[in-house]
């Protein structure tokens, strides 16, 4: 009965609710960026490039030629997926940057939570009677 009721307080224990939320929403914005990256910003780079398709960049490492990725792995070809790679690293750079500027927002919060209120108007006259006292 004890490692039972040891589980319960461990799972329900906040660090561990915390963690199980942030993994779903980070689960959940993994999507978002994916299909922002895949999308929105992918095509018009490859626009940019010529009308060229990140996805379907590949280097063939078989004797015989494709025309696209699709037909070499439909063929079993041996084949590095470069364009994959590379959607990956800008996924990558948009979620590092996302998460860089989360961050920084929230640091920003809490050095303005931190930030000491002004004095009041007692202590302002305190330190006023103590500077003339120090003249004297």
């Amino acid at each position: 009965m004890g490692m039972i009721q040891e589980f319960k307080e461990f799972a329900v224990k906040g660090n561990v609710v915390d963690m199980a939320v942030g993994i779903i929403i980070g689960a959940a914005f993994g999507k978002i960026v994916s299909t922002l990256v895949d999308g929105v910003m992918m095509p018009p780079i490859g626009l940019l490039l010529g009308g060229v398709d990140f996805s379907d960049l590949f280097i063939n490492l078989g004797k015989e030629s494709f025309a696209t990725l699709a037909a070499a792995e439909e063929a079993g070809a041996p084949v590095i997926k470069i364009g994959s790679f590379i959607n990956e690293i800008i996924s990558f750079t948009i979620v590092a940057l996302a998460v860089f500027l989360l961050v920084k927002g929230i640091n920003n919060l809490k050095r303005k939570e931190e930030k000491p209120a002004e004095p009041s108007e007692e202590i302002l006259l305190l330190r006023e009677i103590r500077d003339q006292l120090k003249k004297q």
